[in-house]
């Protein structure tokens, strides 16, 4: 798949938190306008039927009108509302709009595939897709280009081909993630020890990749990182995971994603024990983790970002202003500690 790297800054975050543990300085954008919309969003399952309501706003003179549908991994973490906020804000803006966000009730790749038929069935224009896993939803994804659908990629790529691809550099963010936990480790005196390290599933792109700059970071050093346990959908997995970890005598865990992150700092704070948690995402539920100390760092990707951009650009390349392909977008991340809330 051919690949080039553009960029859509709709605004640059001022000295509000600041990049550390890397060599340069992430680039972090947001978008213009606050995320204020009139537009309704339809939140739905595979186990539940759509609304047939129109959400839409039409603006006068705004030509066609296009169906857009966001399809996310699954309907439950918070970073996926902020994903749906951006997009939100661009469909008000554009204001010829009908949009609809839906997702299956677990990451599974059938699952997320009967989605993409199901927006396809009801008239999708376009779909921007927070893709499963690399390869497990492109024939469906195939069916929907066939159909005439464009196909935007948010956070996270198949490897099926697309107008943009909106997503943090993962392995770039990985990598300052375990930068950032050196700094901790070395400011606690600790030079070598086993990291513990929780991913989603091992068909995640976007989090292995994360896992894949993480363990780069560590090239090197005296440490050990474990092999990855995988969360699985299943909070327990990852508490069990931590409990073993420290009865092992581990000195840190990574958690490559909000719900690995929170569980790991959950199942740290309830054990009462004492370690060095680096994670990813900014709900509330890691920030109050962060806040607390629980967790030494997490890295703050730009959801609303993919969500509003990636919205405006499928509704170019709808209306052919936006003709490139295969183009991807890196909206950055920063470091958030403790310090810097």
């Amino acid at each position: 798949m051919r690949r080039k790297t553009t960029l859509f800054c709709s605004a640059v975050l001022g000295a509000m938190l600041c990049g550390c543990g890397t060599n340069t300085t992430p680039e972090i954008i947001m978008p213009d306008q606050p995320m204020v919309s009139s537009v309704t969003t339809q939140q739905t399952s595979t186990t539940q039927t759509p609304a047939a309501a129109d959400t839409s706003t039409q603006s006068a003179g705004s030509g066609s009108q296009y169906t857009v549908y966001l399809i996310t991994m699954d309907l439950t973490d918070s970073y996926w509302k902020s994903i749906d906020d951006g997009c939100l804000s661009a469909a008000s803006e554009l204001g010829n709009v009908t949009y609809k966000w839906i997702g299956p009730d677990a990451h599974d790749d059938a699952l997320q595939s009967a989605c993409i038929d199901e927006a396809v069935s009801n008239g999708a224009n376009a779909i921007l897709i927070a893709a499963n896993s690399a390869d497990g939803v492109n024939a469906s994804l195939q069916k929907a280009a066939d159909s005439g659908c464009k196909i935007v990629y948010v956070d996270s790529a198949a490897s099926y081909d697309c107008v943009t691809t909106l997503s943090t550099d993962n392995v770039a963010a990985g990598r300052t993630a375990g930068e950032t936990m050196i700094t901790a480790l070395n400011e606690a005196g600790i030079s070598n020890g086993t990291i513990g390290i929780l991913g989603v599933t091992a068909d995640t792109a976007s989090c292995v990749a994360r896992e894949t700059g993480f363990r780069q970071a560590f090239e090197g050093t005296d440490f050990i990182l474990a092999d990855t346990v995988f969360m699985q959908d299943n909070a327990d997995n990852v508490t069990n995971a931590v409990a073993d970890g420290i009865a092992q005598n581990y000195v840190a865990f990574f958690g490559t994603n909000e719900g690995t992150s929170v569980a790991i700092g959950n199942a740290i704070k309830e054990s009462g024990a004492e370690s060095i948690i680096v994670g990813f995402d900014t709900s509330d539920a890691v920030l109050a983790l962060v806040s607390e100390g629980i967790i030494y760092a997490t890295m703050q990707q730009n959801p609303t970002v993919m969500g509003h951009d990636g919205m405006t650009i499928a509704i170019q390349a709808l209306e052919g202003t936006y003709t490139d392909t295969n183009t991807t977008t890196d909206t950055g991340v920063t470091v958030i500690t403790q310090d810097a809330m």
